[in-house]
């Protein structure tokens, strides 16, 4: 094992000819050197790709050995071919480790609307087959495959001792627009060394998936493509995790996708502001994650936010059309930590200080603390500024 890559894992990122650009990766490979436990969480837009139908049909599972995506090209909205150029290219990801056709998983992202140029993905997978590599160079390489208007790759890997073991986490994600929960324009691929069931993987990274990258949003649009992976190799050794090693497990696993998901709106597409949303007192989760989820998609808040406008009444005024019971004379807000508003009206407050501090800083923190009960929650988004609708009219749909 080198660096934080976990053991039994190899991968490899090119450039198969998908994008236009010449000096942008575009094909991603991941195979195991065994059978290994995958899990899933996918979008939930009733219109979704056809790599999304295959990996739902194998997920969750105990004998996958490749993962195969591609940028620039979604293989959405593409029919009975697109479905079977899904499954063509699971074949080809299956055939270079030699395992069964439906040992893989395949992933899409880029364009709608247009089939996959499957004569350079075949290529391109037999060209990552031989780059493989398990260093921390080829997990890069890899994560640079997957990306789209994203500006950079974004990675994140924890490590934690269990028993007398240590065992490694490490993810790689891609997202820069289109970004709503449950899911959005996201791919994600976590790798761990965990021995885990099938069963245990799936229920961790759905418990992961909620606390990150289902409180994430750039401007509410949910995707057609948004798949989040956990594949386990068990190289770690040993038996599947107990209870209390699964607990700490469970811990890191959630970190890392929390550090992972927030990369996604902080890369925002025309982004100035990543914006950091705690909701308490709350009657229930559910209403907390409401209420946090209108005001991240309040164009008006992130509007604000990009102008580092203190613009307290927007705030709670999205809050109030969240369609969540609350006491109006409960409600308390702060923006990076001063206090704006409590007991159902502004109190005063140094305007030009708190509008210095969303200035100068790439994260604005907005506090709404209710009287309701204790549920909470903590959303991530990104500020709303001309770039965005620049990069959005002119990217081809």
């Amino acid at each position: 094992m080198t660096g934080f890559v976990p053991s039994g894992f190899r991968l490899a990122g090119v450039r198969c000819g998908i994008k236009s650009d010449p000096t942008r990766n575009d094909l991603t490979l991941i195979v195991t050197d065994e059978p290994c436990v995958a899990a899933g969480v996918y979008t939930r837009n009733l219109i979704y790709a056809a790599p999304v139908a295959v990996d739902r049909a194998r997920t969750p599972s105990s004998r996958i050995r490749a993962v195969v995506a591609n940028s620039g090209n979604a293989n959405a909205c593409t029919g009975q071919r697109g479905l079977q150029d899904a499954l063509d290219m699971a074949r080809c990801g299956a055939a270079v480790c030699g395992a069964a056709e439906d040992q893989a998983l395949v992933l899409s992202t880029g364009i709608i609307g247009e089939f996959l140029p499957m004569a350079k993905i075949r290529q391109g997978i037999e060209e990552a087959a031989r780059q493989l590599g398990s260093d921390e160079a080829a997990f890069v390489s890899a994560a640079r495959g997957i990306i789209t208007t994203d500006r950079s790759h974004k990675v994140a890997h924890r490590a934690v001792d269990v028993g007398n073991r240590t065992i490694r986490i490490a993810g790689m994600a891609k997202g820069a627009g289109m970004i709503g929960p449950n899911m959005a324009t996201l791919l994600g691929i976590v790798l761990t060394d965990a021995p885990l069931t099938a069963d245990a993987a799936q229920s961790l990274l759905q418990e992961a998936a909620d606390a990150s990258f289902n409180c994430i949003s750039v401007e509410g649009h949910m995707s057609t493509n948004d798949t989040l992976l956990l594949l386990a190799s068990g190289g770690a050794g040993g038996q599947p995790l107990a209870d209390t090693e699964r607990a700490l497990f469970a811990d890191a696993l959630r970190e890392m996708c929390i550090e992972l998901a927030r990369t996604i709106p902080n890369d925002g597409e025309g982004a100035s502001h990543l914006i950091t949303i705690d909701v308490r007192g709350c009657a229930t989760g559910a209403a907390a994650r409401k209420i946090a989820q209108t005001v991240a998609n309040s164009a008006l808040v992130k509007t604000a936010v990009a102008g580092a406008d203190p613009n307290w009444g927007r705030i709670v005024s999205a809050a109030g059309y969240a369609q969540v019971p609350f006491d109006p004379l409960g409600v308390t807000l702060h923006v990076n930590g001063q206090l704006l508003y409590e007991r159902g009206e502004p109190v005063g407050f140094d305007a030009e200080a708190v509008s210095q501090s969303m200035r100068s800083e790439r994260e604005t923190r907005i506090e709404l603390s209710f009287a309701e009960g204790d549920a909470a929650i903590r959303f991530w988004t990104s500020d709303l500024t001309v770039d965005y609708v620049k990069i959005n009219a002119d990217y081809h749909t």
